[in-house]
């Protein structure tokens, strides 16, 4: 292989991401190719949607269990079962405590966590718990608009790889390689 194939092959090298393959489906893999725990797989993407839905429902004064089933349709089906194991509990008279707080500690409802605590502090007024659904949500989208943008700038940066694997030994070899030449030879009094 020539020189530049070489340098190729080690760009390629360190553009490619550490941390475990892929699936067909784009999640991350163990090394070994396990898919990691749910819990430590990526939140909901429609988490702010469900709790502006639950939000909505409890201002229009529906009950928290009957809200609770009408905003899960919305999410994934781990944030769906989630949420409806709450209402069933809710609705066989638990405690809302108690409700929100069995799932607190079930690793597969991971990713309504966030909202666990607000939900256990306004326990008594559903007008509580809707204005901090609407809170939660809104922290939500700002967090992930600030992870998008970081991102995007990541991406900018990856971008400028290529480009100078491309244009700087071209700069070096047309601009820079023929001044050197042209500056020596007239120092050491050959004409050029």
């Amino acid at each position: 292989m020539t020189a530049w194939a070489w340098l190729l092959v080690g760009l390629a090298a360190l553009l490619v991401p550490v941390g475990g393959a892929r699936t067909a489906g784009g999640a991350r893999t163990a090394g070994d190719g396990r898919r990691p725990p749910r819990s430590a797989r990526a939140p909901d993407p429609a988490l702010p949607l469900v709790l502006d839905l639950l939000a909505a429902a409890l201002r229009a004064g529906r009950p928290v269990a009957d809200a609770l089933d009408l905003a899960a349709v919305a999410g994934r089906a781990d944030t769906a079962g989630a949420l409806a194991r709450v209402a069933r509990l809710l609705r066989l008279g638990a405690e809302p405590a108690a409700a929100w707080g069995a799932i607190a500690t079930d690793p597969a409802a991971g990713v309504v966590r966030p909202l666990v605590p607000v939900a256990i502090r306004s326990a008594v007024s559903g007008v509580r718990l809707a204005a901090g659904a609407e809170r939660l949500a809104g922290e939500l989208r700002a967090e992930r608009r600030s992870v998008a943008a970081a991102r995007a700038q990541r991406a900018g940066v990856f971008a400028m790889g290529p480009l100078a694997a491309c244009f700087l030994p071209s700069f070096v070899c047309l601009g820079i390689v023929p001044t050197v030449v042209g500056v020596a030879a007239s120092a050491l009094g050959h004409p050029p």
